[in-house]
């Protein structure tokens, strides 16, 4: 598995569980960077760049997310959907080292196995409809 793709799901990981716990995902992401252990989860720079930047421009990420997914709320959504959908947005409107089809196809690889059956063709469909407007979208 390439390092990048390992740091999405690493960064899922604690955003799905920041929001499943009902904790500030920064505090839980400053604990596990001072974990130490045998235990203790290995985040890279990327992770962190993640979960940080998603945590960063949530509000409008998720202002996107509702005006694209038609008829599904955030609340409505499988917590994983939303997870890996908002890192995908992150990945697709603000991080410019990542081509754009890579940011949709590495979201719907993490919904792929986490999710429901219908969590990958969802996912593609809203990040693929953001893609094809990613030009007129303001950060």
């Amino acid at each position: 598995m390439a390092a990048r793709t390992k740091a999405r799901s690493r960064a899922l990981d604690i955003l799905f569980e920041a929001d499943q716990r009902g904790v500030d995902p920064l505090k839980l992401l400053a604990d596990r960077l001072a974990a130490t252990g045998p235990e203790a989860p290995i985040l890279n720079e990327y992770s962190v760049t993640l979960v940080r930047g998603v945590i960063d421009k949530q509000e409008r990420i998720d202002e996107l997310l509702s005006t694209y997914s038609h008829g599904w709320t955030l609340d409505r959504m499988p917590a994983v959907d939303r997870t890996a959908l908002r890192i995908g947005v992150f990945e697709l409107l603000y991080d410019d080292d990542v081509p754009a089809e890579v940011a949709v196809t590495e979201a719907v690889a993490l919904v792929k196995n986490l999710s429901t059956d219908d969590s990958p063709a969802f996912v593609n469909g809203v990040l693929g409809s953001m893609l094809r407007d990613r030009g007129s979208l303001t950060p």
